[in-house]
């Protein structure tokens, strides 16, 4: 059959079927359960009133069950089991098994390493494209080519960039554009300015970001005003210490060995195969996306700030910095969370791009692609279902902050 044809007959028959439905499960309420009429009439309009608004969320909860609540007790219940013994209970073996696999750590420290880089530098480059863009007449246009990029798929973006990152033979012309770059450097004020300075700075103003998220979170830990949070909210917060502490110390072990690795210039590099590089390549990919996304959120909030406040501080003798970072940033911490664990919930399941790109090898493993990997090429049902719950439990915190968060601001 025609796929068009096939597309058009399963939209008829989807909305002729939701139509039909709540016609007919409201006809059968009221005229056949409960009808108005007779001595209790009355009784039975309130009970049809009660059962109504079920009837309506019925097929969106037997959907969630099918599609989500079942997958997830399932997943749980093969990683507490082996395939290979006819699907026996073997409680948390697949869970140690995991624990005791190199490429599983490997995994979560570039995991962790995507989760402190990616909505750092995504949420930095789109609050600095939101404020920059407005205050020219062709803001619009820029918007548009920075947001264009979430229009591509992750693959599409995997394989743009693997032509900008690909390497051709010494005595062959280059079609990358980064190695073609690179042979350009051959140890001057240009190698040092373009290959250590800024990318030392880039990664300073990473380290500054982190290290005011760890700061933030430590300072509503030791407020006795946030006391009021909750055991959760604590342990939330003592998390993200803990993990700006660790990204800390990455960035400095980085920023070391930036400043001291030597560079073999006027060399072909195959980028996709230096550990360490190769993850940083791969971040840029999703940091490109991203940046968009960050940049039309945080631009609708900086639109949201109250003229009289910023001309207030204009009055009072702020600089443009000042009225930046003490006037505008304070009152959109609250947009800039929300993108910011926005775009962690998207790296922690990312998987297009390094399957697409390198495929976990050369020390790029990610958890989502370490579950494909047990999942689908090793068949290890057991292993596999177990680093999905991994990812899970990973996620779960960052939504129920982001929920907590929602019901704050409606009370």
């Amino acid at each position: 059959m025609n796929p068009a044809l096939l597309g058009l007959i399963t939209i008829v028959v989807g909305v002729g079927g939701c139509v039909g439905y709540f016609y007919f499960s409201n006809l059968f309420l009221d005229k056949v359960l409960f009808p108005a009429t007779g001595e209790n009439a009355g009784r039975n309009i309130n009970r049809a009133n009660q059962i109504r608004p079920w009837l309506f969320l019925a097929p969106a909860i037997i959907a969630l069950g099918l599609y989500l609540a079942y997958p997830v007790f399932a997943t749980l219940w093969y990683s507490l089991t082996d395939r290979s013994q006819g699907g026996a209970f073997v409680g948390f073996a697949n869970y140690s098994q995991m624990f005791d696999d190199p490429k599983f750590w490997e995994a979560m420290r570039n995991n962790m390493l995507w989760l402190i880089i990616v909505p750092a530098a995504s949420t930095a480059f789109g609050l600095l494209a939101a404020q920059l863009t407005d205050r020219i007449k062709w803001g619009s246009f820029a918007k548009s080519l920075i947001f264009m990029p979430m229009a591509i798929s992750f693959v599409g973006a995997a394989v743009i960039f693997k032509l900008i990152y690909d390497t051709r033979p010494v005595d062959s012309n280059q079609i990358g554009v980064l190695n073609a770059v690179w042979l350009q450097f051959d140890g001057g004020i240009g190698s040092f300015l373009f290959l250590r300075l800024i990318p030392g700075l880039l990664t300073l103003a990473v380290g500054a970001l982190v290290a005011w998220a760890g700061w933030s979170a430590l300072q509503r830990l030791i407020n006795p005003g946030h006391a009021k949070h909750g055991i959760f909210m604590k342990a939330l917060q003592v998390l993200v210490v803990v993990l700006a502490l660790w990204g800390i110390y990455t960035i400095v072990m980085g920023l070391i060995g930036l400043a001291t690795a030597t560079l073999p210039y006027g060399e072909p590099q195959t980028w996709l195969t230096i550990p360490g590089w190769n993850s940083i390549l791969l971040m840029i990919v999703l940091i490109w996306i991203q940046t968009g996304f960050a940049m039309v959120i945080l631009s609708a909030a900086l639109r949201g700030i109250p003229e009289e406040t910023v001309e207030a501080a204009i009055v009072d003798g702020a600089n443009p910095f000042q009225v930046f970072f003490k006037i505008k940033m304070p009152q959109i911490a609250g947009t800039i969370v929300v993108v910011w664990t926005t775009i962690t919930l998207v790296v922690l399941k990312v998987f297009d791009i390094v399957f697409a790109m390198t495929n976990g090898q050369w020390e790029t493993q990610v958890l989502a692609n370490y579950m494909y990997n047990q999942l689908f090429v090793a068949l290890d049902w057991g292993v596999g279902s177990a680093s999905a719950m991994m990812i899970m439990l990973l996620v779960s915190p960052i939504l129920i902050w982001n929920v907590y968060n929602a019901r704050k601001e409606m009370r």
